[in-house]
């Protein structure tokens, strides 16, 4: 049976531009479907826009525009992100599409005919902002404005009719659900709230609005609309388009591997997502893993804060796959972390340029000028080099079980050390000082060649454009990059061509005053 991997983003609200906390998302999610993809799994990465709302109609009434045109041109931004951040996606849903629209009426349908909606009145605070309702004791007045505590956004009362799903029916069934199934919610700290949250009761959610248009009719009722939430997270089925079970698309991807979602949208999926999902009978995602916020000084990032960190802007100075491994190494993987120039201009140094670009240089030159530009044909490992190519091998099953966990830190501890072992023994195998004895300095740089080559395997996922540069050294596209050859220490062909390549990562020259 093929091995299937269904990863998603968040959808983005494209009511303004996006920012650093959009890419994070993205470049994670990428690192992880890339990852399965050299793995030989079908994978399917969708990412997109959540579309409606009264956030969306506001701010296209503002900028004076209809609320479709307003989103087609915002929403095409976040799509060219995707192009900009050299994402892998296979799917870029938008909710104002038909197929989505098709498929959100249907799960209303079937919720109504479970008998989970009903008709009645809500009055309560909302956050516009958040397009999400607070109780009493998530509120807090600060400058005489009550404001969400958890998001700091403004709240406003409303009072309207209302159709409600029954949320609080699934209280026991969701807790039952965790408890059976401990890995469906990452990381653990994110468990304990939603586990606790749940546990505080739940109360049945407003799932229409009536006094705004913009989203989709709640069917036979077109003077609602459905909630913004219940018609975004159905996404994740209409790219798989559903309600047809027997669609090749749903059949082989669905459940989905994982939800990577901010921890701020966390109570959404590991709560209302599943209550939804199971209340209409469809099988839940296997994980919903809810990671940190890129902060901008000590705060998350928000417009109404003019704190928005521009990935563009950062991209355009030092370039894609530096930023990729920073975002990746730097911020430790379901934390918070914040950008620092000094920090990022530090690995593009140490990491990228000294460790990396440098090792491939070296190697490359010294085989050229030493062994007639060919992989060396006559090779004799001793143990030395044997324990250092081994490595890959035994731990490869572990690499993908640290993967499928999401421990991504350990992933990049274990590149990091990588190359410096790689370095090292370069540098202590001196291949200079072996030219009276040629098959020791063949293994020697046959032995580092391969060790490029493996590390450049495992840095594909992280920084694919800058580790497909380092493997023409080789003639490997990409195509050819498969995680089980790495743990293959005669993979490359004895007597095939050595070449030459650029430098893969310029210095940043740096300021001492």
């Amino acid at each position: 049976m093929d091995k299937t991997y269904y990863i998603t983003t968040p959808i983005y609200y494209p009511s303004a531009k996006p920012h650093m906390g959009h890419a994070y998302s993205s470049i994670i999610a990428d690192f992880f479907a890339r990852f399965k993809m050299i793995d030989d799994y079908h994978v399917n990465f969708l990412t997109g826009t959540d579309e409606h709302g009264l956030k969306i109609q506001r701010s296209a009434e503002k900028a004076g525009m209809e609320p479709q045109i307003f989103c087609d041109q915002i929403s095409q931004t976040f799509r060219d992100l995707s192009d900009t951040l050299n994402l892998s996606n296979t799917d870029f849903i938008r909710t104002t599409e038909a197929r989505h629209k098709k498929t959100v009426q249907h799960l209303w349908n079937e919720l109504e005919k479970n008998d989970d909606i009903y008709l009645s009145n809500y009055a309560g605070w909302y956050s516009v902002s958040d397009e999400a309702f607070y109780n009493d004791d998530e509120i807090e007045e600060v400058d005489g404005k009550k404001i969400a505590i958890s998001s700091k956004s403004p709240v406003e009362w409303i009072e309207e009719e209302s159709y409600f799903f029954r949320l609080s029916k699934w209280e026991k069934p969701l807790l039952d659900y965790y408890e059976a199934n401990p890995d469906f919610i990452y990381p653990e700290s994110r468990k304990n709230e939603v586990i606790s949250f749940v546990k505080g009761g739940l109360k049945d959610l407003s799932v229409s609005r009536k006094s705004f248009s913009w989203g989709i009719p709640v069917p036979n009722n077109k003077n609602h609309v459905i909630y913004v939430w219940l018609d975004a997270l159905t996404n994740y089925l209409s790219a798989l388009n559903y309600p047809n079970t027997d669609d090749d698309l749903f059949k082989k991807f669905w459940p989905a591997s994982i939800h990577l979602i901010g921890k701020d949208i966390l109570r959404f999926h590991a709560v209302y997502w599943p209550a939804f999902l199971l209340a209409a009978k469809i099988d839940l995602p296997n994980r919903v893993y809810g990671h940190g916020w890129i902060l901008s000084g000590d705060e998350k990032m928000s417009k109404s804060k003019g704190n928005i960190l521009d990935p563009l802007e950062i991209i355009k100075e030092y370039g894609l796959d530096p930023l990729r491994y920073y975002l990746i190494k730097e911020v430790s993987f379901g934390n918070d972390g914040n950008i620092s120039q000094e920090r990022l201009e530090d690995c593009i140094n140490s990491d990228l340029a000294n460790n990396y670009g440098n090792l491939c240089q070296r190697v490359t030159t010294f085989a050229i000028k030493n062994c007639n530009g060919k992989i060396p044909f006559e090779v004799k490992f001793n143990d030395e080099d044997l324990l250092i190519l081994n490595k890959y091998k035994n731990n490869l099953d572990n690499i993908r079980k640290q993967i499928d966990n999401q421990n991504i830190n350990f992933y990049i501890d274990y590149i990091v050390n990588s190359l410096f072992e790689a370095n090292k023994y370069f540098n202590d195998q001196e291949p200079w000082k072996k030219k009276a004895n040629i098959i020791r300095l063949n293994t020697i740089v046959y032995t580092t060649l391969e060790i490029v080559r493996k590390i450049s395997f495992l840095l594909y996922p992280i920084i694919p454009k800058s580790s497909l540069k380092a493997l023409k050294i080789f003639d490997i596209k990409e195509k050819d990059i498969k995680l089980d050859t790495v743990s293959n220490n005669d993979y490359l062909t004895k007597g095939n061509n050595i070449n030459k390549i650029d430098i893969l990562f310029k210095k940043i020259e740096k300021n001492n005053d």
